[in-house]
């Protein structure tokens, strides 16, 4: 199963959630037209390694089980390309999700 939430931030511009149902695990994300965070199933290092060339923005919070908790967590790791922006790891996702709206 997969659900798509919108989510209006304190700055009046809404992100996008998104919830996929997996056997034995759930995928999460918030995206916005610049970039997203996710759960845990996000590989930073392969985004900075293998894929630094497209200057992705994203950043990955792990321990997570819903897209509430999703935006509330501190994020464990975030790509290069996103701390040039001002995002950085124990940043929560709604504050990353700000800088990316």
């Amino acid at each position: 199963m997969m659900q798509m939430v919108p989510y209006v931030l304190d700055n009046g511009k809404t992100v996008l959630g998104v919830e996929v149902k997996l056997p034995k695990t759930t995928l999460l994300a918030w995206m916005t037209d610049k970039g997203y965070i996710m759960c845990g199933a996000l590989d930073v290092e392969l985004l900075n390694r293998d894929l630094a060339e497209r200057g992705i923005l994203a950043g990955r919070a792990v321990g997570v089980r819903t897209l509430e908790q999703l935006m509330e967590a501190p994020l464990e790791s975030v790509t290069t390309h996103a701390e040039q922006i001002g995002i950085h790891a124990g940043m929560s996702g709604k504050d990353a999700l700000l800088i990316l709206s």
